[in-house]
């Protein structure tokens, strides 16, 4: 974490095209800033400008161009500058990369000082259950999506986890194919809601699944957990 005093502020000039194994350069680099530990960096995009090869680039309504300026900026300590600098250069390739000491005179501090509070286990040991819920994509409630509307139920409910499964190819109790091809709406197909947490968390929601879904198939089968997850106690949700 950044302390009030001496720093340097680095500048990273690219254009916006660039690509480092087929990733844009400047995702490449701030990827590579986050996981370094940097205190922050900032991402900022020109909307004209020229560079080395002399050519004027400039958006319009008419064309937008992928060759504009891009900027990263971020300010570190001299040392952790030192460290990353021969890294930064390999993935600005021909960009222009700017250093110059500055003064940190109040370091940004994460929202909120409470003392982070240590995760607890998630008691889920050995076995569990699984639901799973067939519907079409076109089903809704109150005027969303029903499998955004069950998603966003189970996280209120405070379910484990879900994951949602869209099928390329089946039918369902009208019989009809439903299939996924370019030439049909993406709307039409069938999606499959995979939830697992305990035979009672999942029972006591039961109820709001029969509120919610009309018309499609839940079925319920045991599981064993093999992979444990944590749970922050008394914290504000991701």
């Amino acid at each position: 974490m950044l302390q009030p005093g001496k720093a340097v502020k680095v500048c990273i000039y690219l254009s916006d095209g660039a690509t480092h194994h087929g990733v844009p350069v400047y995702s490449s680099i701030l990827d590579f800033l986050f996981y370094r530990g940097v205190s922050g960096a900032t991402v900022t995009k020109g909307t004209a400008g020229f560079g080395a090869d002399h050519h004027m680039h400039s958006s319009s309504v008419v064309e937008i161009s992928d060759r504009l300026p891009i900027k990263i900026e971020f300010i570190e300590t001299r040392e952790k500058v030192d460290a990353l600098m021969g890294k930064l250069e390999e993935l600005a390739g021909t960009g222009l990369i700017e250093s110059q000491e500055t003064t940190v005179v109040k370091p940004a501090q994460s929202s909120g000082q409470k003392k982070p509070i240590p995760p607890a286990h998630l008691k889920i040991e050995g076995k569990a259950q699984m639901m799973r819920i067939y519907l079409s994509e076109e089903d809704r409630w109150r005027d969303k999506p029903l499998y955004k509307a069950l998603v966003e139920a189970m996280r209120a409910n405070d379910i484990a986890g879900v994951t949602v499964y869209r099928g390329i190819l089946g039918y369902g109790a009208h019989r009809r194919i439903h299939k996924d091809t370019p030439l049909l709406s993406s709307h039409h197909g069938s999606v499959m809601l995979s939830a697992i947490d305990t035979a009672e968390k999942l029972e006591s929601f039961l109820p709001i699944v029969d509120q919610m879904v009309e018309e499609g198939l839940v079925v319920f089968s045991n599981v064993d957990i093999i992979k444990y997850a944590y749970r922050p106690i008394d914290s504000p949700a991701d």
